[in-house]
C-alpha cells in the first residue's frame, strides 16, 4: 500500500513550493517589467495567468521529476538508477506545466462563482486541482508509463493515442482524485496562511 510512498513524502513539500514560487516570481517579473494585464477574449482571464501558470508547472517538473521516477519505479518493482533519474522528464515537464496552468485557471474562474467571490481555502485548492488534474490526467497516465520503463519501445505520443483507443486514458482517476482533495486542500490552506504571516511581517 505505501510502496514508493517515501520520494513523494520527501518531495512533496519542494514541489509543492516550486510551482507557487515560480508562478509568483514570474507574476513578478511581468509586472515590474510593464507587461499589463489583457484579459483573453471572450473570458474574464488575464493571460498573465496562463503563463505564469505554465512557468509553475515547469518549475514543479523541475524538481518533481526524480521523485516521480522513484515512485514509480518502487511501485512496479523495478530497479531505478541515479543516471536515469529524469527519465520520462520531459512528459512529466509537460504534465506539470498544463497542470499547474489549468489549477491557475481554474483558481481565476471557480472563486468568483461563490458569495463574495471568496471560497474556504481548503475548497479552492482541492475543487480547483482536482478540475485540472481531470483535465490532464491522460498525460499522466503516460508519464507513469514512461518512468515505468516497460514502454521503452514506444514514444509519450503513441502511449498517449493507445491509452484513448483502449479506454485507459482515466485510468486511475478516482484515487488520484481522492489524494489530490487532501493533498492540494491542505497545501493550499498552508500556502495562504504563509502567505498572510509574511506579508504581517514584512
Amino acid at each position: 500500500m505505501y510502496r514508493g510512498g517515501l520520494p513523494l513524502f520527501l518531495g512533496g513539500s519542494l514541489f509543492r513550493s516550486a510551482q507557487f514560487g515560480f508562478y509568483e516570481n514570474t507574476m513578478h517579473f511581468m509586472k515590474i517589467n510593464g507587461i499589463e494585464e489583457k484579459i483573453i477574449p471572450g473570458t474574464n482571464l488575464d493571460y498573465r495567468v496562463v503563463l505564469a501558470g505554465f512557468a509553475g508547472g515547469v518549475g514543479r517538473g523541475l524538481v518533481e521529476g526524480p521523485f516521480e521516477y522513484i515512485k514509480v519505479r518502487r511501485q512496479v518493482h523495478g530497479e531505478w538508477k541515479w543516471s536515469r533519474l529524469y527519465e520520462g522528464g520531459s512528459v512529466t515537464m509537460l504534465r506539470n506545466a498544463f497542470l499547474f496552468c489549468s489549477f491557475s485557471i481554474y483558481r481565476a474562474i471557480v472563486p468568483p462563482l461563490f458569495p463574495e467571490g471568496k471560497m474556504p481555502a481548503f475548497l479552492e485548492g482541492a475543487i480547483c486541482a482536482n478540475l485540472a488534474w481531470f483535465t490532464i490526467w491522460p498525460l499522466d497516465v503516460v508519464k507513469s508509463q514512461r518512468q515505468s520503463g516497460r514502454y521503452s519501445n514506444k514514444s509519450s505520443i503513441v502511449l498517449l493515442t493507445e491509452a484513448f483507443r483502449t479506454g485507459t486514458a482515466l485510468r486511475g482517476l478516482l484515487p488520484g482524485l481522492f489524494r489530490s482533495t487532501i493533498a492540494n486542500g491542505c497545501a493550499m490552506v498552508v500556502f495562504k496562511k504563509t502567505q498572510t504571516m509574511l506579508k504581517e511581517s514584512f
